[in-house]
């Protein structure tokens, strides 16, 4: 596998990957803007058909929150060797009109736009390396590239066919941007997600308060005893990010609703901070005060094994082979890699173009990392395939 050929053939494509890099980035695409999401799934299914790849589209069925764009999953027509895994996301957390307020725009090395990093640049880079890699006549074997349509919710629609198609792989490739260092993500904190509860008793806050039990309050005792938790286990965090409660200053709060975010880097501490957190709300404070906490599960960890170890090291080769020195690094976001991860898949994330300000007005990637970032993506597809896996 010639590392340096498919290096020239992207960087003579580079105006090529930015045109298109604009079109996607002028599209609404929020997680619940179903018509842009569905224009970029005909981008998605497009070229596809450009790389002659069997095509797969489908409609997931309304939600309670409204109906969500397609998925598009393309599969290679080589069926020989390891499996790979590709997965990246068409939808951003947009609303629309967004992108006309901001369009897509390039100052200095740097294009802007509202998912640009995170992540139609790492999306499209997928598109770009197995194209080189077809006119180059490398190897691609078994490829399964996955376009994710609900990411930016926690995918829950695509999240269990991931699963299923993480069963069949060998390696998974995910391409959320790379960290702001150019490191690449071998590890992810696991996340669940608190929705909880609590029922009062209302009363005039003047005539009779001792009739009252307020929710508020116990909402307030509720934080201060979940805040508590953060550093009780090794990198556990946990955030009590909203609190509503009451309806009037003369009224006893008689209802609290928080919503609160936990992450962990281990499966076995996310599960123990998930017992302590219900055995916290199964003893209110204030008397007569009822409870009800859910959690939702939205990630396992992605934790590294040392078949992952393995497929670092290969990256890193072959980034060596273009100058370039790769590391590897952990973070507190999740992504779809935490899911291919806990299916016992060798993951490797993060390989996208080096990007920041994901979610936000100063969202960005850096142009000078496409060409390098997008060789490597080619370079390990075509290895996996030479080697028979990692």
């Amino acid at each position: 596998m010639g590392v340096a050929d498919i290096a020239r053939v992207l960087q003579r494509r580079f105006d090529e990957y930015v045109g298109a890099l604009r079109e996607m980035v002028d599209i609404d695409s929020g997680s619940f803007s179903p018509d842009g999401v569905n224009r970029m799934a005909d981008i998605c299914e497009s070229r596809f058909e450009g790389l002659g790849w069997q095509v797969e589209r489908i409609r997931p069925e309304p939600t309670e929150h409204g109906q969500l764009g397609d998925l598009v999953i393309g599969r290679s027509p080589g069926n020989d060797g390891p499996h790979v895994l590709i997965i990246g996301h068409t939808d951003t957390v947009f609303d629309d009109g967004t992108a006309a307020e901001r369009p897509f725009s390039i100052e200095g090395e740097s294009a802007r736009g509202p998912g640009v990093s995170d992540m139609k640049s790492g999306l499209l880079l997928g598109f770009f390396a197995l194209e080189a890699l077809k006119e180059l006549g490398l190897p691609i074997g078994s490829v399964t590239y996955f376009c994710n349509p609900d990411e930016e919710i926690g995918s829950p629609f695509s999240g269990p066919r991931i699963k299923e198609l993480a069963g069949s792989s060998d390696v998974a490739l995910v391409l959320e941007s790379g960290r702001v260092d150019g490191s690449v993500v071998s590890q992810r904190k696991g996340v669940i997600d608190f929705t909880i509860n609590i029922e009062g008793v209302a009363a005039h806050a003047g005539v009779e308060p001792e009739l009252g039990r307020s929710a508020l309050v116990e909402a307030a005792h509720l934080t201060l005893a979940l805040t508590e938790l953060n550093g009780r286990w090794p990198g556990v965090t946990v955030n009590v990010g909203t609190l509503s409660a009451g309806t009037r200053s003369n009224v006893v709060a008689e209802r609290a609703h928080l919503v609160v975010d936990v992450r962990s880097p281990e499966g076995d501490t996310l599960d123990v901070a998930y017992a302590e957190i219900e055995r916290i709300c199964a003893s209110p404070v204030t008397p007569d005060v009822l409870i009800e906490a859910v959690g939702r599960r939205w990630h396992r960890p992605m934790e590294k094994s040392e078949a992952s170890q393995r497929l670092v090291d290969m990256a890193r080769q072959i980034a060596s082979e273009i100058g370039w020195d790769l590391v590897d690094s952990a973070t507190g976001g999740a992504s779809d890699a935490c899911t291919t991860s806990a299916a016992g898949v060798p993951t490797m994330d993060g390989l996208g173009p080096i990007g920041g300000g994901d979610h936000g007005p100063l969202e960005r990637i850096d142009l000078t990392s496409v060409v390098p970032r997008a060789t490597l993506l080619a370079g390990i597809v075509a290895r996996v395939s030479e080697r028979g896996g990692v």
